[in-house]
């Protein structure tokens, strides 16, 4: 049986010490590290782990997400690797969780696996399921091995998308072409969502995820793309994602910056109508 060797993308922006020290918990699993920085006005390759294994790009400018995990996959199909670990700044590995992950793909037929993913253990309040193997509609992007040659075939990443919605969009790409989500519940990874929380008014629970103003706006304009994408697909899962009134709620009763969260909201709304696309083109 050939040896499986692994690649790896993790995307930079603004990274803090824990970030940076975020990447030697998968580092030593990998063959090769793709480290993509979004960073404007700051090179920070001489912060990073001192490996041979580590490949530093950086533009001195913000090329989304989406771009950063396509030159990763791109690089390493070219490469010759099967599969790229897929990671944002802010999420850890626990030791065994890479090899659990690896018997998996090594012992199962993945012909039709665009994704194993381990359980992602946030704020949420999402009941982890019983059994060990299951197959999700969609999953985070980070702390995912993505089957390179199924990336490949569906077209990748949405560069257009910048950021957020991404990982939406490319699982429901996934499954459009007949392709699984396959989650190992048995081991899991941390992934930090930032400052998120549950607030309860009359018995109904609000959930807030105090996103930056910036990213309200990327969520509204984006997940009604990927609404008019799939609609046909699968129009229960669309039809939710872009009923946007609960989070609103949510942002006008607890949040911060209230008045530009909700203007980026409407932002977002209007720029889809008009077919905008790419970074954010506001200057506040």
């Amino acid at each position: 049986m050939k040896e499986l060797k692994f690649a790896g993308v993790v995307t930079l922006y603004n990274p803090t010490d824990e970030d940076i020290a975020n990447i030697k918990t998968y580092l030593e699993d990998l063959s090769i590290l793709y480290v993509y920085d979004n960073t404007e006005g700051m090179n920070n390759q001489k912060r990073l782990p001192k490996s041979k294994k580590i490949k530093y790009i950086y533009h001195n400018e913000n090329r989304g997400v989406a771009t950063a995990l396509n030159y990763g996959a791109e690089q390493a199909r070219k490469a010759g690797y099967e599969w790229l670990l897929t990671m944002d700044q802010d999420t850890t590995f626990k030791p065994g969780v890479f090899s659990k992950m690896k018997d998996v793909i090594a012992k199962e037929d993945t012909s039709k696996i665009g994704i194993v993913t381990p359980w992602h253990h946030t704020k949420l309040l999402d009941p982890k399921p019983d059994t060990e193997f299951d197959y999700p509609g969609d999953v985070m992007t980070s702390g995912n091995l993505i089957n390179l040659k199924i990336h490949e075939k569906i077209g990748g990443f949405k560069d257009w998308m910048f950021i957020d919605g991404i990982d939406i969009e490319y699982c429901l790409n996934l499954r459009k072409h007949g392709y699984k989500i396959l989650r190992i519940n048995s081991i899991e990874i941390d992934h930090n969502l930032g400052d998120l929380f549950y607030k309860k008014v009359r018995g109904r629970l609000f959930l807030c995820t105090n996103h930056a103003p910036i990213r309200r706006y990327y969520i509204m304009r984006n997940y009604h793309y990927i609404f008019d994408l799939y609609k046909d697909f699968d129009p229960d899962y669309c039809y939710r994602l872009v009923s946007q009134r609960h989070n609103m709620i949510g942002t006008l009763l607890f949040e911060k910056q209230k008045y530009k969260k909700i203007r980026n909201y409407l932002r977002g709304r209007r720029d889809y109508k008009k077919g905008i696309k790419g970074k954010y083109p506001y200057s506040n």
